[in-house]
Formats: C-alpha cells, sequence, structure tokens
C-alpha cells in the first residue's frame, strides 16, 4: 500500500532521528523510546502520497522535513493524550508517562511541538504554517472537548463525531491538504483535505469498535481502555440510544463510574445491539466519501496507495 512513498518514508525515519537529538539527556531518552515504539506513522504517509498525487516535483518546501513535522505534532498529542487518561499501554509496550513519569511526558510533548515549530519556520512557507498552526490549534481544542465529555452519557453521535474530527481527524486533514500545497495544485486542495478528514474519522471510528472486538496483542492496548476512562464512544452511544431500559443503564453507569468492573456487562448489551456493526457501517460510509473525494484526481500510483488506504482503515484489525 504504501510502496510508491517507501523510499521517503526511509528518508522521513532519518529526518526524525536527526530532529530528536537535544543535549537534555531526558529528552533524547523519552523522544527516542517514543520513536522506537513503532507506530504506522500513517499522517506522513498520508502526505507523502497525497504530495504525490498532486504531482509535487520538489520545490521550497522540504518533503522530508514537512512529514516529519506532522509526525512530530501527533507523537505530542499521544504523550500528553497517556497523560490525562492515565493510560499504560501503546502499541504493546509501556507508555512513556508509565515508564518515565507524568512530568516527563508532558515535558517531552512540548519539546516535540516547539521542535516541530522550530522546523516549520525552517522551511518558510507561510501556507505552511497556516495548515499547520490551524490544525494544531484544532486539535487542542478537540482534546478539551473530549475532556469535556468524559464521564458525560448525555454525549450524543453528533458530539462525538465533533470530537473526532478535531482531535484525530484534523491532521490526517492537514496532511493531505499539505500534498496539494506542495504540489501547487490548489484545484486539488480541498478534494484530498477532504479525503484526508474522512479517512482520519474511518480511522478512529475503527479504533473505537476495536476497543469492544480487538485481540490485546494486536492492538497492542487492553481492551476496555475507553470505558475504563469513561469515553462515551459510538459503540455505547449507540446502545443508550436504541437498547433496552435495562441495557441503556448498564452502558449509563459504566460511562460515569468508569473502570472495567461492567465491561463484561457492556460488551453484552454492544453485541445484543449490533452497536459495532453500526459503528462499521459509519466508518465505511467515510471511507466511501474519502474515494469519492478522490475522483477528480488524475489516476497515479500514489492516487491508488490513497484509495487502498482509505479501504484498510476500515478492514484493519490494529
Amino acid at each position: 500500500m504504501l510502496a510508491p512513498v517507501a523510499d521517503d518514508m526511509r528518508k522521513v525515519d532519518e529526518v526524525i532521528g536527526r530532529r530528536l537529538e537535544s543535549d537534555v539527556p531526558l529528552v533524547r531518552e523519552v523522544a527516542q523510546y517514543i520513536v522506537a515504539s513503532g507506530g504506522k506513522r500513517l499522517r506522513p504517509a498520508v502526505l507523502l502520497l497525497a504530495a504525490g498525487a498532486a504531482n509535487y516535483r520538489g520545490g521550497k518546501a522540504p518533503l522530508h522535513d514537512l512529514a516529519a513535522v506532522v509526525e512530530f505534532i501527533h507523537t505530542a498529542t499521544l504523550l500528553h493524550d497517556d497523560v490525562v487518561d492515565a493510560s499504560s499501554l501503546r502499541r504493546g509496550r509501556d507508555t512513556a508517562n508509565a515508564s518515565f513519569g507524568n512530568a516527563a511526558a508532558v515535558l517531552v510533548g512540548d519539546f516535540l511541538y516547539s521542535r516541530a515549530f522550530q522546523m516549520m519556520v525552517d522551511i518558510d512557507d507561510m501556507r505552511v504554517m497556516q495548515v499547520l498552526a490551524e490544525a494544531t490549534n484544532t486539535i487542542a481544542g478537540g482534546e478539551v472537548l473530549q475532556l469535556m465529555g468524559s464521564h458525560d452519557p448525555e454525549v450524543d453521535e453528533a458530539r462525538y463525531l465533533e470530537v473526532i474530527r478535531r482531535k484525530t481527524a484534523k491532521l490526517f486533514e492537514a496532511a493531505a491538504r499539505l500534498g496539494a500545497v506542495l504540489g501547487k495544485e490548489a484545484r486539488f486542495e480541498e478534494q484530498l483535505a477532504e479525503y484526508g478528514r474522512r479517512v482520519g474519522t474511518a480511522f478512529q471510528l475503527i479504533d473505537d469498535v476495536l476497543d469492544y472486538s480487538g485481540d490485546e496483542a494486536t492492538i497492542g492496548k487492553s481492551l476496555g481502555d475507553d470505558l475504563a476512562e469513561g469515553k462515551p464512544t459510538l459503540p455505547l452511544i449507540r446502545v443508550m440510544r436504541t437498547g433496552t431500559k435495562q441495557q441503556a443503564e448498564v452502558v449509563r453507569s459504566a460511562i460515569v463510574d468508569g473502570g472495567r468492573e461492567d465491561f463484561a456487562a457492556v460488551l453484552g448489551a454492544i453485541r445484543a445491539c449490533g452497536a459495532l456493526d453500526y459503528a462499521r457501517q459509519a466508518a465505511q460510509r467515510e471511507a466511501d466519501s474519502a474515494i469519492k473525494a478522490l475522483e477528480g484526481l488524475p489516476a497515479s500510483e500514489c492516487k491508488r496507495s490513497l484509495l487502498e488506504l482509505a479501504s484498510f482503515s476500515v478492514t484493519r484489525s490494529s
């Protein structure tokens, strides 16, 4: 799927390794720990593929540096997320906050944000800075909006989707939009941005499905994390809207109280209501919209990979 940009991805990794250097030993240690923990690097890949689909042929903005910036922003949000959520496992390894403490995780997240903005200044392209500054601010707002909805059983599907579009989909959207910016193809900018927004939403919807149906070894985290954190995700919202009074009350109580004690009962209600299938169908609609958004782009290897990525966003198991 990522074959057209495999060489570019290796160069992005080289940039990441180089720009993580710091004269503060703990910064280096935590940052390298995060990078070594793996990850799909999907957001940089989306940027590279979108640039290829938009006929990028080189120019003022260094492609690999910009892809690394996107990954730094994403990694910073993960560091802060794990502290807020008190998460102890990500990608099958201890989280940075579990290994180094909350203070170190937050401050290294700040380091990654500031390093990303240093790199943006070096790139010296005002449009690039506008896109990424706006995206970073939107993501921060999404984090706060999600926090406000924590342990709140009144969160409905519309608000849930708004959180996703701000918190998760926005960086996918920005990465895809930047492909058109680099390619100097203004006519493709909104199409690629729509693609990124829809794919990012599909990815998060499936993440929320996997929290109740995935294999822990495959997804790299404990099942029921969202429930333990009191997050009203779509499977839970669906039960409260369509389930019996008893099923809805089980879910409502679990959201309010948090913890994993009611996980089995909640999972039973989710399965009885077909809530996972409902969420998968919502993800499929997003993926279909992402595919439709690319209709106006010329055929290319990179476009084909973007289409495959949209399909993968729904069928993946991790």
